[in-house]
């Protein structure tokens, strides 16, 4: 008799493998594309300017690596880091004798900033004719002078609606992802035409696009995922909170059947008795109980402290 033997999972796809990049980007968009890059298989390196001056030896001259050590170090893990002072002689040659040998450099200065340093998108592309930039900036063209961060591009695009702070950093986040996502298209571009190319990321259109759904009204207090529907709020229970995602035609009638409702139509759990109906069931509930119900009857819900 032979037994067979477990299939072994698929390897990771790699499709950065034997791509050099080197990041002179600093605070969380800049290493946060850096580490979706390394496990996209980039080789990546980390150029950071000295620390502060006064501050003990090795201290980062990343101000993450400053005020959140974990967050600096998750993010930098298996990422090898240069000091490099691009202000000086020294420096420049240092990063010269990177960029030789870099396909794609990643950047979060100010445009300003970058031709001060003498690595402005022209200079570099004469220099490097293969080499290709992507520059994460705040807003996009004209506008990546102006200062900004996270919570001003939030602000903008209408995603901070009270007084209380976002619960992460979206712009940042997804700034980050559109960076990656730039990279590889450089990449592409990179193997079919044999030279460098410069892409902006700006946080401001990363806060835009996560906006989309808020400003097609999806997200709105009238929208079906705005607290309209009944079946997709986040309600008190008896010991807690529980999230319901009930949209779904078919998980919304199992939602109203377990509540004891009958709604022949749709519409009605647009309706403020159905919302009453469903909130004064799941108050009567324990989180254990909403959990149990939740895998017997195939309802989407998260129960919560």
């Amino acid at each position: 008799m032979t037994t067979s033997r477990p299939a072994r999972p698929a390897p990771a796809l790699k499709p950065l493998r034997g791509v050099r990049v080197l990041s002179l980007a600093l605070n969380l968009p800049g290493p946060a594309a850096l580490m979706r890059l390394k496990a996209m298989g980039a080789s990546c390196l980390k150029a950071e300017p000295p620390g502060p001056k006064g501050a003990p030896a090795g201290t980062s001259g990343d101000p993450m690596g400053q005020y959140n050590p974990p967050a600096y170090a998750e993010m930098h893990d298996g990422i090898k880091v240069l000091g490099i002072d691009l202000k000086t002689e020294r420096g420049q040659a240092t990063l010269h004798k990177q960029l030789a040998r870099t396909d794609v450099l990643l950047t979060s200065f100010r445009p300003s900033a970058l031709v001060k340093l003498q690595l402005g998108w022209k200079a570099l592309h004469q220099q490097y004719p293969a080499l290709s930039v992507v520059a994460i900036v705040g807003a996009p063209g004209a506008r990546a002078e102006e200062p900004g961060h996270d919570l001003t591009y939030l602000a903008d695009a209408g995603l901070v609606t009270g007084l209380e702070l976002p619960p992460t950093l979206f712009a940042d986040m997804g700034g980050a992802l559109m960076a990656s996502e730039a990279v590889l298209q450089a990449v592409l571009a990179q193997q079919r035409s044999g030279k460098g190319s410069f892409r902006e990321v700006a946080l401001s259109d990363a806060a835009a696009w996560l906006a989309l759904p808020r400003t097609w009204g999806l997200t709105q207090p009238k929208g079906a995922v705005g607290g309209a529907h009944a079946g997709y709020r986040v309600y008190p229970c008896k010991d807690g909170r529980v999230a319901v995602a009930a949209l779904e035609p078919h998980f919304a009638a199992a939602l109203s059947t377990a509540a004891g409702l009958s709604l022949s139509d749709p519409r009605a759990l647009f309706q403020p008795a159905t919302h009453a109906a469903i909130a004064a069931f799941l108050m009567g509930k324990t989180r254990r109980q909403l959990d149990a119900l939740a895998l017997a009857k195939d309802i989407p819900l998260h129960t919560l402290a």
